[in-house]
């Protein structure tokens, strides 16, 4: 087996955090092809921060919700609220929460169980606001019809697009739309843009970029951690970092930022010290506490 075929082989294979468990078959009756998943997806979970666009208030369980890190509890939670078959919408009353990573992630996990190589992304959209980076993830799909990796953004439907005017293919996102974690780090260390414009809310900066790097990393080593999880360096302060840690820091924004990652090389850096994620992380929501993460944190 080639090294590409290889590599498309890991990613087109669920881990612990993308398994469907005992949801695989209820899932078979979605759709197959990308755009239909995308709808499909958007049809079972709400973000929180666009619930308003649907007319709605967020429901009690919101914030229990968003702490489902596996595709597994993202469905049993959408399961639990409304027992229908998973390729009907529900009203958005009766969706489950979910941020921009749960859908990117469940996305992915719908993917790979149809045998597509996809990956989750995390970075940030450039087209949510003028001159902003905005933190986000998408879902990074093979396509062997164009024989090309295809970012796609399956959090975005009609009334989000309408509401927040956004431009680009959804998708099919231009690498100008939607940067990732180290491609972000790249272009600030070396001046060419200012980290104040990455970020989200009150927080911004390359500290913040910097977690993005790892959880962007972690990710594509198929673990899909939440965006306030934090471990290693991503939990340093920046006084903390000497010039061993900033060096492994480029190292690894160079590798997820490529164009076409190393994808043995990602392998290599996943394991290395600062960067590997343990079995237990802190999480910051919603307040501040270790997790135990279990078979979460093994790749297939």
């Amino acid at each position: 087996m080639s090294p590409a075929a290889e590599e498309l082989a890991y990613y087109a294979q669920p881990a612990p955090m993308t398994a469907l468990g005992e949801h695989e078959a209820a899932c078979a009756e979605l759709p197959a092809d990308v755009a239909g998943l995308c709808g499909a997806v958007q049809g079972l979970l709400m973000h929180p921060f666009h619930a308003h666009r649907y007319g709605i208030a967020l429901r009690p369980e919101t914030e229990q919700e968003l702490q489902n890190r596996s595709v597994r509890e993202m469905l049993s939670s959408v399961r639990a609220l409304d027992d229908r078959s998973l390729d009907e919408p529900r009203p958005p009353e009766q969706r489950t929460a979910g941020n921009c990573r749960h859908f990117a992630t469940l996305l992915t996990g719908l993917l790979r169980a149809r045998g597509v190589p996809a990956r989750a992304r995390c970075g940030f959209g450039a087209y949510f606001a003028p001159q902003r980076y905005e933190d986000h993830w998408i879902c990074e799909y093979w396509s062997a019809e164009q024989g090309r990796w295809v970012l796609a953004d399956p959090q975005i439907d009609d009334v989000q697009r309408e509401g927040m005017r956004i431009r680009p293919d959804t998708l099919d996102l231009g690498r100008e739309d939607f940067w990732v974690a180290g491609q972000a780090w790249q272009r600030c260390r070396d001046g060419r843009n200012d980290p104040l414009h990455f970020g989200i809310m009150n927080m911004w900066g390359l500290w913040f970029i910097r977690g993005n790097v790892l959880r962007d990393l972690a990710s594509l080593r198929k673990i899909e951690l939440l965006p306030w999880d934090d471990w290693g360096l991503a939990s340093s302060e920046e006084a903390e970092l000497d010039e061993a840690s900033w060096a492994l820091l480029d190292e690894a924004a160079a590798a997820c930022g490529a164009a076409a990652p190393d994808w043995t090389h990602l392998a290599d850096l996943a394991q290395r010290e600062g960067l590997r994620v343990p079995r237990e992380i802190f999480t910051f929501r919603p307040t501040p506490h270790s997790v135990d993460l279990g078979e979460l944190v093994c790749s297939a």
